[in-house]
């Protein structure tokens, strides 16, 4: 078994992955910038740790000096990647993360050359974001090589937010929604389109999103015309267009601390056994110039518990494969047939039905 890191071990999520990770008994090195909170997970699972913060890039060179793989879980991802990739590739060491940050992924994608020759392989997003959506992409292709759109939607069934989540959530908010057209990103109002969605139980008005798929998806299938979206009220949705104005506020250094700060104190993730009892239903479709139109649905468990062995199954594929370097998405890495190592994985149910258009309001 290569020699393997978790930064961020101390988080809601970093601690579900030691879990799934001790239970197959893999033998992750614990890091992170608290040093109590490391320490004492070093000592409960009988574990290697390491404390230091990203302060200091040679310091966090030094620490990746004589690791195989590192999964970082601290987030947000926009504070810590861009300095643990750099040193990952200086200490020629695999990087894996669980982001969901449309911008981590676009400058990943960024150091693909570098990352060949340095023989690292760089793929962000082995959690929740982005394995169940990007796979779902990736067999629609296969079921429409032509097609030229391609939407993905999840539905989150009594399931809550992590603290890192959040946060994340709160600086995606300040910047708006994002969509590819024509394979570009651009940037477009929150509540840019909307649209109906069949999650299972009948049409359920669903409203566009930024999601780290509109990067991916178009690595992982070539479709030139992404969007994501999450089901909500028409309520919902005409409320969010009226806040559209109030957005740029959300911009300031100053509200985005008071958020995070709020966050910090009132989120603390969801109980275990909570947990286990909700689960994630994703679905998507692809449409090609024709009119033809397939869909994929398919339901999972809890995102946070997809997170966990979607990071560990990439660990153990790196440890068992020699990949190339490279960027990477996780289908594109690990291949589509990863869901079936999913938790509450139903496997998919395609159908072919005729395109409900969706509405762009810019």
């Amino acid at each position: 078994m290569k020699s393997w890191m978790i930064y961020g071990a101390n988080g809601y999520t970093g601690r579900i992955i030691i879990n799934v990770a001790r239970e197959l008994g893999m033998l992750p090195i614990l890091a992170g910038r608290n040093r109590e909170q490391i320490v004492e997970l070093a000592s409960q699972h009988s574990l290697e740790y390491r404390h230091f913060d990203l302060s200091s890039e040679e310091t966090v060179c030094q620490n990746l000096s004589d690791v195989d793989i590192l999964l970082n879980c601290a987030g947000p991802f926009s504070a810590t990647a861009e300095v643990m990739i750099s040193c990952c590739l200086q200490a020629t060491t695999h990087y894996l993360d669980i982001t969901g940050e449309i911008d981590v992924f676009e400058h990943a994608r960024s150091l693909d050359e570098e990352a060949k020759n340095s023989n690292v392989v760089i793929c962000p997003g082995v959690g929740f974001d982005v394995v169940p959506t990007d796979c779902l992409s990736s067999l629609l292709k296969n079921e429409l090589p032509s097609a030229v759109e391609l939407s993905l939607a999840f539905q989150a069934v009594a399931s809550k937010l992590s603290p890192g989540t959040a946060k994340t959530a709160v600086e995606g908010a300040a910047k708006g929604g994002r969509v590819r057209k024509n394979g570009k990103l651009l940037s477009v109002p929150q509540a840019y389109a909307y649209r109906d969605i069949d999650f299972g139980k009948g049409l359920k008005s669903a409203v566009s999103i930024a999601w780290g798929d509109v990067s991916t998806a178009y690595y992982t299938t070539g479709i030139p015309n992404i969007m994501v979206f999450l089901p909500m009220s028409t309520r919902g949705i005409k409320q969010l267009k009226k806040r559209r104005k109030y957005m740029r506020i959300l911009r300031s250094s100053f509200m985005q601390n008071f958020l995070k700060r709020r966050i910090e104190k009132n989120i603390k993730g969801q109980p275990d056994k909570e947990r286990k009892k909700s689960k994630m239903i994703i679905w998507g479709e692809v449409v090609n110039d024709e009119g033809e139109n397939v869909t994929g649905r398919f339901e999972t468990g809890n995102g946070y518990d997809v997170t966990a062995v979607g990071a560990v199954e990439a660990v153990d594929y790196l440890s068992n494969n020699d990949a190339a370097g490279g960027f990477f998405t996780p289908s594109m890495l690990m291949g589509p047939e990863v869901l079936n190592k999913l938790p509450g994985y139903t496997g998919v149910v395609f159908e072919h039905k005729r395109k409900k258009d969706h509405h762009e309001n810019p």
